[in-house]
């Protein structure tokens, strides 16, 4: 094959190597890392612990519970009494194991659930109920003491997760994401080998994916960091950021850990690949073979 038409194929592999990596590492993600329930539920277990989401999750429950009882009670001039007491007691079953218990199952609960409607074929939206979190927050007042606390009602309250309306979109998103999580990234390891060993510098082919792969991995975080702000300007009004973007941060942790590891493992791939061309000893020409000695007039 000519030098020029390998040094051509070769810029073309390594490109598409490049262009792959971010992609190939963001679609391995959501379908690896999202999709794994064990995984997901290991992510959000220190959120329980974010002051940010336990005072959404205060304001959630505790208005939740007021609107509970003024459906059920005719109590609405005590409301504004009784509200305090009702966050306080969500407040302090926050810091408790159960609420950290609780939050783990409510995790694994929803995940599977999410998960059984992208796989599946069922219509109806995806909902968690929020009764045991309410049962327990009435214990609490009513050890506390707290008026009216005894006729709060524990209702199933389902919260909606994934409406039924974006399942179809989303499952057609989410069978395109496990294919893609698979073959992307082998497909840019492939390009990336191909290029190297059709190259005809193969020095300068492994420099350029070192430093292709870093950009694909700047480019990498540079997105996620985008579209946290983009995600959470796209939040009703209603929706804590603080809350949101704690519980963005936890999810793609793993995405920007990856995205700085390809940054970091491309610039010492590239940089190996420099030194070791600086390095080098020069090579020692090598001596032109001695023919039949002419001889001088002298020597005549």
């Amino acid at each position: 094959m000519p030098s020029r038409l390998r040094s051509a194929l070769s810029a073309v592999l390594i490109a598409l190597s490049c262009l792959l990596v971010p992609f190939g590492a963001l679609a391995a993600w959501a379908a690896y890392g999202l999709a794994d329930t064990g995984r997901y539920v290991t992510t959000m277990a220190p959120l329980a612990a974010d002051p940010a989401v336990r005072e959404a999750v205060v304001d959630t429950v505790g208005d939740g519970i007021l609107r509970a009882v003024d459906e059920h009670l005719d109590v609405r001039p005590v409301r504004g009494s009784v509200r305090p007491f009702v966050h306080d007691a969500v407040r302090s079953f926050t810091q408790t194991r159960a609420f950290r218990l609780a939050w783990d199952t409510g995790n694994r609960i929803t995940h599977d659930a999410v998960l059984r409607a992208l796989r599946g074929e069922d219509e109806r939206a995806v909902t968690v109920d929020l009764a045991p979190v309410t049962a327990q927050v009435k214990r609490q007042l009513i050890h506390d003491h707290v008026p009216l606390a005894a006729h709060i009602p524990v209702e199933h309250t389902e919260v909606p997760v994934l409406p039924a309306d974006r399942l179809t979109k989303l499952r057609k998103g989410y069978h395109v994401l496990e294919v893609a999580g698979f073959w992307l990234p082998v497909a840019a390891l492939v390009f990336a080998v191909g290029g190297i060993a059709l190259a005809v510098h193969r020095r300068r082919a492994v420099v350029a994916t070192g430093l292709g792969t870093a950009l694909g991995g700047a480019l990498l975080a540079a997105a996620v960091a985008v579209g946290r702000g983009l995600t959470l300007a796209d939040l009703p009004a209603d929706v804590p950021h603080p809350a949101a973007g704690a519980v963005y941060d936890a999810l793609t942790g793993t995405l920007r850990m990856t995205a700085w590891l390809l940054l970091g493992l491309g610039l010492a791939v590239a940089l190996a690949a420099w030194l070791t061309r600086r390095l080098r000893p020069p090579r020692r020409r090598r001596a032109s073979p001695a023919g039949p000695k002419t001889p001088t007039r002298a020597e005549v």
